[in-house]
């Protein structure tokens, strides 16, 4: 600027004494000096350091390459990809000296970025036009093929009207297709499909969380909810009250199961698909991520012959996958096992499995009690909800059968007070008890953008880490984790087996306060001090153990 006769040197010299006062940038100086624009100043910087200045105008951004940056990363970053030439991206950008930006560009598109100087406001603009949020039919016509998903159940002999001829149509297929090809293949465990007053919502959840899909025109709701339910041989007709129904697709070469279920809303049938995975659900008991010895205590507890096992926690939580890992450790030709479920979410080999039908009467203790006229060894109940179900179920734990159940409680001790709470005996749940589990699934850091750092003190110190050394881990977020900082989920577990002690309690009908009272002497290990120990260990962060467990940071 001094070569340009825009500064003198005694400018220069005032203008840098005010930047080491202050601190402030050099060129943030001069534009409240009124010596520059912002517009001048990206100008000139770019001319240092030779990026080009261009003005962002309609046509010179290529609408097929901007999504090859998520668009949260370009609003994040304020960039835009514009076109590519070979192995070389063109990006706008407002700030030239943003380095890091463009290597993480460069590193999710694969491709050398050359950067070019434009007005943030403009980016903005293009950033909005350009990532459109709806999909059209004609998109969706290509980039499919037909043989990556194949339905195996579906509709005949249907009456089809106006509505049914359009879900068969080659569009709504092609499209239906997409959202459970892609969907499956991005390991979501539901799928959301939600009307909207103006447009609708497809939503995706993975690793417990919910994330946003794609949004569809308003008048593609109707035709893709019909063949939904035509590939899950419901009523098309039918929009005012609910319907459940089963798809089964191939994909891959392995066949998943799909659990739809439709619910009327103000603008629409809402529609959520369960995505059950049987290949990639973990029916190894090894595998779930339990602490070794707490492992051994389960293990030991499922050898018993008889007794009264129970999983603990909220929805979501997992149980149900320890539940299916628990009869296959114990499923062989000696054993009669025998589930009721509300509904059957795997079918395993060699086991009886019942589906609650509550409409007709079949409830879970009525189940129960026509299970123990079956010759079972092992009843596996999916869930205890009320008084009757406990009481059948703890009868047969003492009559020689094995039971294991769920139970909806924050913790394994307060599972105990919970049953006393529903009138059960307190000399009989002191008999037939063996142990109860309460579990979380927490977030797995994403390998692909997992990174180190070193936190204060004082959240090493809440850690028990004496260490100021000691790194811990989390994940910047990338493509790969859907810009979450996580990728896949492992279980942590707290484990009450019920010693003398703790059944001499229960004769007392005991209170939670002297229930961990008694554990606190045990040095009994909560779900917080275990979802810490794999803090410690790299595989998680210490907001997502505080997020399952509702502890305190």
């Amino acid at each position: 600027m001094v070569q340009q006769d825009r500064l003198t040197p005694e400018q220069l010299v005032m203008f840098l004494r005010v930047q080491k006062k202050t601190k402030k940038p050099f060129g943030r100086i001069l534009i409240e000096q009124g010596i520059l624009t912002e517009e001048e100043l990206k100008y000139i910087l770019g001319e240092q350091l030779g990026i080009p200045h261009i003005w962002l105008r309609k046509g010179l951004v290529d609408p097929w390459i901007v999504n090859i940056l998520p668009k949260e990363k370009a609003l994040r970053f304020q960039v835009i990809p514009m076109f590519r030439v070979n192995n070389v991206l063109t990006l706008a950008t407002a700030d030239p000296n943003a380095i890091f930006v463009f290597d993480e560009v460069s590193r999710i598109t694969e491709l050398e970025v050359q950067p070019v100087i434009c007005r943030s406001s403009d980016i903005v603009e293009a950033i909005h036009e350009y990532y459109r949020e709806e999909v059209t039919i004609d998109e969706v016509m290509s980039g499919i093929d037909e043989s990556d998903i194949e339905v195996v159940e579906a509709a005949t002999d249907k009456d089809i009207d106006e509505l049914a001829e359009m879900a068969e149509g080659s569009p709504i297929i092609n499209l239906t297709n997409k959202i459970l090809l892609r969907a499956i293949r991005d390991r979501a465990s539901d799928i959301h499909i939600e009307p909207q007053k103006l447009l609708c919502r497809v939503r995706v959840r993975i690793d417990g969380l919910l994330y946003k899909f794609m949004s569809l025109k308003m008048e593609m709701h109707p035709p893709v909810v019909s063949r939904l339910k035509i590939m899950a041989n419901l009523d098309i007709a039918e929009r005012r009250i609910p319907q459940d129904g089963r798809i089964q697709v191939n994909v891959d070469g392995r066949t998943i199961d799909l659990r739809f279920s439709s619910m009327p809303s103000m603008h629409g049938e809402k529609v959520v698909l369960r995505i059950l995975d049987k290949n990639k659900a973990l029916l190894d008991i090894n595998k779930l991520g339990f602490d070794t010895k707490i492992l051994n205590q389960f293990k030991s507890v499922l050898k018993k012959p008889y007794g009264l096992i129970l999983v603990c926690g909220p929805t979501g939580c997992g149980k149900t996958t320890t539940l299916y890992s628990a009869i296959t450790t114990l499923n062989s030709s000696e054993k009669n096992i025998i589930t009721i479920e509300d509904p059957v979410e795997y079918q395993l080999d060699n086991i009886t499995q019942s589906q609650v039908k509550e409409l007709i009467g079949l409830t879970f203790a009525r189940f129960l009690k026509h299970a123990l006229r079956q010759d079972p060894d092992i009843i596996l109940v999916g869930e205890i909800r009320d008084r009757e179900t406990a009481e059948i179920a703890i009868q047969a734990s003492l009559t020689g059968h094995l039971v294991i159940s769920t139970l909806h409680t924050n913790d394994s001790p307060s599972a105990i007070t919970r049953l006393l709470e529903m009138g059960i005996e307190p000399y009989l749940l002191s008999s037939s008890l063996l142990a109860c589990q309460a579990q979380r699934l927490v977030r797995t850091i994403c390998s692909e953008c997992k990174t180190g750092y070193y936190p204060p003190q004082e959240v090493l110190r809440k850690l028990g880490i004496d260490d100021e050394k000691f790194m811990l881990y989390k994940g910047k977020g990338c493509s790969a984790c859907y810009d979450s900082g996580f990728k896949g989920r492992i279980g942590i577990y707290e484990f009450l087996e019920i010693d003398e002690g703790i059944q001499s309690l229960i004769l007392n009908n005991p209170t939670i306060d002297i229930l961990l009272k008694y554990l606190k002497t045990k040095k009994h290990r909560r779900l917080k001090d275990l979802g810490d120990e794999k803090v410690r260990q790299g595989v998680t962060t210490i907001e997502e153990v505080r997020r399952v467990t509702s502890a305190e940071m």
